[in-house]
């Protein structure tokens, strides 16, 4: 069986938008009012622009530490 790879399902744009489609259309249907759904859908967006950009850079960072130390040996 193959393992998940969480954190490229979690740096997953597409996910997030998803995750704000469905926390919205579910704000809907509870009737929230407009201002709360675009602040919690902003959020959730928010969000994920930073979870992306944080998973994004470690990646980066750990192939420069690994190109390095792969040209020292």
């Amino acid at each position: 069986m193959n393992q998940i790879d969480w954190k490229r399902k979690l740096s997953s744009r597409k996910l997030w938008a998803a995750i704000a489609g469905i926390v919205t259309g579910l704000a809907m249907v509870f009737g929230l009012d407009e201002s709360t759904i675009s602040s919690v859908a902003g959020a959730v967006v928010s969000v994920a622009s930073v979870v992306s950009y944080i998973i994004t850079e470690g990646k980066v960072d750990a192939a420069g530490v690994k190109k390095v130390t792969d040209n020292k040996t």
